[in-house]
């Protein structure tokens, strides 16, 4: 319906708010009334498909009864790790994306959230022409002018039944969604730095420990050597003492090369290069200090770092995390994975709504309000007034099945996505059990590693004594030598499993 302007009815001026206000408000009250109907199911968490708590077996005493996720900042004791995330928290190129994810997905939410309001429109126009005279009844010139101003709204969906709403909630969780997993990105960035920063020094203690055996080696050999020269020993114990030199040297090449790759890792995860300060340094033993260890190792029924007799990483790298004896299995809901999983189910459920509302008439209005004018000084003086109203409504009558199909779809989506969510939470709880069964062994297992290097020192100790006092061979020596190494180098790793745990059920606890 349109209302044109008539020269016999001229109402006064009219004002820029008063054209305003007399579009808007039936607009207004129509949004009032879309906002009452939607066909989205109803959203009731899944319930968890596991156990309501998570065993600890390794409890400390005096720790807390309830779990308070900390943040990395407090689990990390080392100020060069500290240092090293810190810098890869600002150069990592996958948080940058992430981060950069989330801007996108605010802009398209800003897109989907202009949808639920109308754009309204100014414009004004005019124009002058001339007649010729032969093409009047007059016989003269003539010059038409017309001059109007207009706001106007064109094609705005009344939203009765939600389409437009649901489909701006499903932007908004995809937002939701992309800042938890970014969250997620950096809980794992934090924990991969870490886990790389202790690998470093574990492999550097590795090296030096390979070093400091290499020499001993060769050093052994030497005297093996004056001694087959001597007659006193056989070609047999020379080339098998010579076996275990290249075996040392060959270990010391590959623990280089190592290093090197761990160095290289590292700097990957980082995103920049990483200052030699911030870069773990190994702490050398002295072997006197063995059997104190052992001792404290003894002691302590739950001891979580055991040094090395030769070189051992940081005792204070990371905090030992205060877990009580039983974990509520609602704490993994608080894991950023967990929420960007609930959020991705949340979204199908608006999406069927918006598929159940194409079932269903789509109301959309063009509206327009304005003045015109045969003279330019009079369009906001005495203009006539003009407007229109087109509201048009489409029914869908027949559409081979479309509607049908997308619901299908949408529904599809939702189990696929409950199923996933499911999916996550039984992730979730297989790590934090794992973790903790780890935990509940670390202590003994480095308490008995511990305990078993000492032992082969002092087999090593008595082998050397017995060979030299001339009531055993140099065979068993050798024997005792390759077993110390191997024990050595097996502390080491367990001493790495034990920080690396730490850092592990940091993360797996969904650590802020």
């Amino acid at each position: 319906m349109t209302r044109c302007p008539h020269p016999a009815r001229r109402h006064g001026s009219i004002s820029l708010a008063s054209m305003t206000k007399a579009l808007l408000t039936p607009v207004c009250t129509l949004l009032i009334l879309a906002g009452c109907t939607n066909l989205a199911p109803h959203y009731d968490r899944p319930a968890a498909p596991v156990a309501e708590t998570l065993d600890n077996a390794a409890t400390l005493s005096g720790t807390a009864e309830v779990y308070a996720p900390l943040g990395w900042d407090a689990v990390v004791q080392s100020t060069q790790l500290r240092d090293v995330i810190a810098l890869s928290l600002q150069n990592n190129r996958d948080l940058r994306a992430a981060v950069l994810a989330i801007e996108r997905a605010q802009a398209q939410y800003g897109v989907s959230r202009a949808d639920r309001l109308p754009t309204v429109t100014g414009s004004t126009q005019g124009s002058r022409a001339r007649t010729a005279a032969d093409l009047t009844t007059a016989g003269r010139p003539q010059i038409n002018e017309q001059y109007s101003a207009q706001l106007g709204i064109t094609s705005y969906e009344l939203d009765f039944f939600g389409r437009v709403r649901n489909l701006n909630e499903a932007a908004l969780q995809e937002v939701l969604r992309v800042t938890d997993n970014q969250r997620s990105v950096q809980l794992s960035l934090v924990a991969e730095v870490t886990n790389a920063w202790l690998t470093l020094a574990a492999d550097q203690a590795r090296l030096a420990l390979t070093r400091e055996t290499l020499r001993s080696r060769e050093a052994s050999y030497s005297l093996t050597e004056r001694t087959y020269r001597l007659g006193g020993t056989s070609g047999l114990v020379l080339a098998q003492n010579q076996t275990t030199v290249d075996s040392a040297r060959a270990d010391v090449a590959t623990f280089t090369s190592q290093v090197a790759r761990d160095r290289n890792a590292l700097q990957l995860l980082v995103g920049a290069p990483v200052p030699p300060a911030l870069l773990p340094t190994i702490q050398p033993v002295p072997r006197a200090q063995a059997a104190t260890r052992v001792d404290e190792a003894r002691r302590g029924e739950r001891a979580t770092q055991v040094a090395a007799p030769v070189a051992m990483l940081s005792q204070d790298a990371l905090q030992l995390l205060a877990v009580p004896a039983q974990i509520p299995s609602s704490v993994l809901l608080l894991r950023p994975d967990v929420m960007a999983a609930e959020r991705s189910l949340r979204a199908t459920y608006a999406n069927i709504g918006a598929a159940r509302a194409a079932f269903f008439p789509s109301i959309s209005l063009t509206a327009s309000l304005g003045t015109a004018s045969t003279e330019l000084s009079g369009l906001l003086g005495s203009g006539n007034t003009l407007w229109s109203f087109a509201p048009q409504i489409r029914l869908p009558i027949f559409d081979g099945g479309r509607n049908q199909a997308n619901l299908n779809v949408a529904q599809a989506n939702q189990k696929i996505a409950i199923a996933q969510y499911e999916k996550v939470i039984q992730t979730a709880f297989r790590e934090v059990a794992d973790a903790l069964a780890d935990r509940a062994t670390l202590a003994d297992r480095l308490a008995a590693q511990t305990s078993l290097l000492a032992a082969t020192e002092r087999v090593y100790s008595i082998s050397e004594a017995r060979f030299k006092a001339g009531a055993d061979n140099y065979l068993t020596v050798l024997d005792a030598q390759r077993s110390l190494y191997a024990a050595q180098q097996t502390l080491l790793s367990l001493q790495l499993a034990e920080q690396a745990n730490r850092i592990t059920l940091y993360k797996v606890l969904g650590g802020v």
